[in-house]
């Protein structure tokens, strides 16, 4: 699914820890090559929609790095707004 401004709807795994009264606190984000992208903190967590795509749930606004970034959660997948990459 493509969306507006280079970007596209990609689901993603992400490694969760669940707390005893069932919040979920994503930890990481693991790309489908394998890379994991440590999460430093949530910086908010709302019911939203994607701004750019269907699909609405949780969005969290977590800290990966130096950036600030937006993870949503939908039903029991979770997916992110990432950058399209150009062809070389």
């Amino acid at each position: 699914m493509r969306g507006v401004a280079g970007r596209h709807k990609q689901y993603v795994e992400v490694i969760v820890d669940v707390g005893t009264d069932g919040s979920h606190t994503p930890l990481a984000i693991v790309w489908g090559d394998g890379t994991s992208y440590p999460i430093s903190r949530v910086l908010d967590m709302r019911q939203a929609s994607s701004r750019r795509f269907e699909g609405a749930g949780t969005r969290y606004t977590v800290q990966v790095g130096k950036q600030a970034t937006h993870l949503f959660r939908e039903g029991d997948r979770w997916f992110v707004e990432a950058k399209e990459v150009p062809l070389p």
